[in-house]
């Protein structure tokens, strides 16, 4: 498999970023699919206001790069809440004033009730979150933007895997991202991927950061799409 994907400055210098908080470490950890992952990447380790503050200035970035026509953005419970709203922040400093909703996991039945909060569903919605695993949570926010009588438009994550669901024996054809795509019929927009991963490895000057280009372009080659 091929790793002169062509990358980009942005997700460059995203994938710096992510590596020099912590939130993208390389090592030996178990996905929720029971594989052995030479890195990890975990989004609740932008936990301070710095780090959000520039975690949202990509988000904000890659999306208005895009050029894809949206109206506001919708975070689904409960990581995307924070993503979602960190990003309307940093779109508004860039002149682009966007409403945001995200939604609770349980019903409220009092109150405004319900589980929408925020401002109302409408017009095209993008769907804010780190990463797409199985799914689940993205069609669960496509059926109540739906539901609301608005359109979901895309989904904005910070990393795409790249990488096949299903067991060794059966590994799926597709990625989780392309599976949505296909099933949705709208984009993935990621800030960076597997290949911007890579490619950043590949070219480090630092030689402990290089060390793991090996590892991690063999997990590729044998669950990557």
């Amino acid at each position: 498999m091929s790793t002169n994907a062509i990358t980009d400055a942005l997700a460059q210098d995203f994938v710096k970023f992510a590596v020099e908080a912590g939130v993208l470490r390389f090592g030996e950890f178990k996905t929720k699919a029971g594989r052995l992952s030479p890195y990890f990447f975990n989004s609740a380790l932008f936990d301070d206001g710095a780090k959000l503050a520039r975690l949202a200035e990509f988000y904000a970035r890659r999306l208005l790069g895009d050029g894809l026509g949206f109206d506001m953005l919708f975070g689904p419970a409960y990581k995307g809440i924070t993503l979602a709203a960190a990003s309307a922040v940093e779109l508004a400093r860039l002149g682009r004033n966007v409403p945001f909703a995200f939604n609770r996991k349980e019903a409220k039945a009092h109150g405004e009730g319900g589980t929408l909060v925020g401002a109302p569903m409408r017009g095209r919605v993008v769907i804010v979150d780190d990463v797409i695993t199985d799914g689940a949570s993205k069609r669960e926010s496509v059926d109540m933007i739906r539901a609301a009588g608005a359109e979901p438009a895309a989904v904005l994550i910070a990393l795409d895997r790249m990488e096949r669901g299903g067991n060794d024996d059966n590994l799926s054809a597709h990625s989780a991202v392309e599976d949505f795509e296909r099933a949705y019929c709208m984009p993935v927009i990621a800030i960076a991927t597997l290949s911007d991963l890579l490619c950043y490895l590949r070219s480090n000057a630092d030689p402990a950061l290089g060390a793991h280009y090996a590892r991690v372009i063999a997990y590729r080659e044998r669950y990557g799409v």
